[in-house]
C-alpha cells in the first residue's frame, strides 16, 4: 500500500512540475507551487514544537506518567493531546512504555483528536463566520461523538487488542466527552477557550522555534534535551515533499469526478461546494474550512463532522507518517477513512435530510 500511494504522489509531483515547466496550461503546475509554498506555514507551525516536545515531555512526565500509570493506561496515550505534526508524535514516544502504543497515539490518536483540539477547532473558529458557527460546531460535536471508530479501526490495523485499545483510550474518550457536552451546552464559552488554547499553543510554538533557531546559530542551547531544529526541518520536509504530489491529485479527482460529485450531492442533500469541501479537506482542513461560505446548512455540518477524523489525511499527515514510520500508513489511513465516514454518516442521519440543497 505504501509503494502504491507514493508511486501516485510521484505522478503528481511529475506531472506538476511539468505542467509549470511548460506553463500551467493545465492547472496542475499551480497545484504543485502550492504544495511547495504551504511548506514554509507547515514548518512554522510545527518547528518549533517538534524542537521542545522532549523538554515538554521530561516535565509533564512527572505528572502525566503516574497518573496514567496508576489507572493502567501508557503514558504515551497523553500525545495524542497534541496534533500528530505539532508535537503529538514526539511526546507520545517519548513518554510510551510500550512503543507501540507511543507509535499508535502518535500517529493515528493524535492525527485525530489531537489535531481536532489543537489546529481544526481554534482554526475554524478563527476563520468562519459569526453566523456559520453554530453549524461547524454542531459539526465538531457530530465528529468527535464518531471518533471511537476511528480509533478502533486504527488500533486492529496497528496490531493492537480491541480490549487494549479500548482502555488505551480512555482517557481521551473521557475528554472528547467534555468537549462535546461543552459545545453543546456552552458553545460560546468553548469557542472563547480554544482560540485562548490557539493563542497559547502558537506562543510555545514560536518560543521553540526561537530557541532552535539560536542552537543552531550561535551553539548557545538554553534547555538540555531539545530536538536540534534541523531534524525537525526534516520531518517538515518530507511533509513538503508529499504535498508536491497531493494536491495535483487531488486536483485531477476533482476534474474527473466533478459529474459524480453533483450526482452525490444531489442523493445525501448537500451542494456541490459541500461534497468537494470532504475531498479538499482530506488534504489539508484550511481550503476546506476557507470554501464554507459556498456550502449551504447541511454541508457545513457535515464537512466540520469530517475534518475530525479525516483533515489532512492526504498531505501533512501521510507524509509525516511516510516520514517517521511508514508501517503505520495503513493505520492512520485506516483510522482517518473509517473515522471520516463514521462522522459524515452520523451527521447525515442526524440533519434527517431536512436541508434543502441550494447551487452556489
Amino acid at each position: 500500500m505504501n509503494k502504491i500511494l507514493m508511486v501516485i504522489m510521484a505522478a503528481g509531483a511529475a506531472a506538476g512540475g511539468i505542467d509549470r515547466i511548460l506553463g500551467n496550461r493545465r492547472g496542475y503546475g499551480a497545484k504543485f507551487e502550492e504544495g511547495f509554498q504551504l511548506l514554509g506555514n507547515t514548518a512554522l507551525s510545527m518547528v518549533g514544537m517538534i524542537c521542545l516536545a522532549p523538554v515538554l515531555a521530561d516535565i509533564l512526565g512527572k505528572i502525566i506518567i503516574p497518573f496514567y500509570r496508576f489507572i493502567g493506561v501508557d503514558p504515551g496515550m497523553f500525545g495524542s493531546l497534541l496534533a500528530i505534526d505539532m508535537g503529538g508524535y514526539q511526546l507520545a514516544k517519548e513518554l510510551a512504555d510500550d512503543s507501540l502504543i507511543g507509535s499508535y497515539a502518535g500517529i493515528v490518536a493524535a492525527s485525530i483528536f489531537g489535531c481536532t483540539v489543537v489546529f481544526t477547532i481554534p482554526v475554524g473558529m478563527g476563520m468562519i463566520r459569526e453566523e456559520d458557527r453554530d453549524c461547524f460546531a454542531r459539526g465538531i460535536m457530530t465528529g468527535l461523538a464518531a471518533i471511537p471508530v476511528g480509533f478502533m479501526a486504527g488500533g486492529l490495523l496497528a496490531g493492537i487488542p480491541v480490549p487494549v485499545c479500548l482502555w488505551q483510550n480512555l482517557p481521551v474518550f473521557v475528554f472528547a466527552l467534555l468537549i462535546f457536552i461543552g459545545l453543546w451546552k456552552k458553545p460560546e464559552r468553548m469557542i472563547r477557550g480554544f482560540c485562548i488554547l490557539a493563542k497559547g499553543i502558537r506562543c510555545v510554538i514560536t518560543v521553540g522555534l526561537v530557541l532552535g533557531a539560536v542552537e543552531y546559530l550561535c551553539g548557545f542551547r538554553a534547555l538540555s534535551g531539545m530536538t536540534p531544529v534541523m531534524e525537525a526541518m526534516e520531518i517538515v520536509s518530507a511533509i513538503g515533499i508529499v504535498m508536491l504530489g497531493s494536491l495535483p491529485v487531488v486536483e485531477f479527482l476533482r476534474r474527473i469526478l466533478q459529474k459524480p460529485f453533483h450526482k452525490l450531492g444531489k442523493c445525501i442533500g448537500i451542494n456541490d461546494a459541500g461534497v468537494t469541501g470532504l475531498l479538499v479537506g482530506a488534504v489539508s482542513a484550511i481550503p476546506a474550512i476557507s470554501m464554507y461560505r459556498d456550502m449551504d446548512e447541511r454541508g457545513k455540518t457535515v464537512n466540520a463532522a469530517f475534518l475530525v477524523s479525516a483533515a489532512s489525511m492526504l498531505s501533512a499527515h501521510m507524509g509525516f507518517t511516510l516520514g517517521t514510520e511508514p508501517e503505520f500508513l495503513g493505520a492512520l489511513i485506516g483510522a482517518k477513512m473509517s473515522g471520516g465516514a463514521a462522522a459524515v454518516l452520523l451527521a447525515l442521519a442526524m440533519s434527517g435530510g431536512k436541508q434543502k440543497r441550494t447551487e452556489k
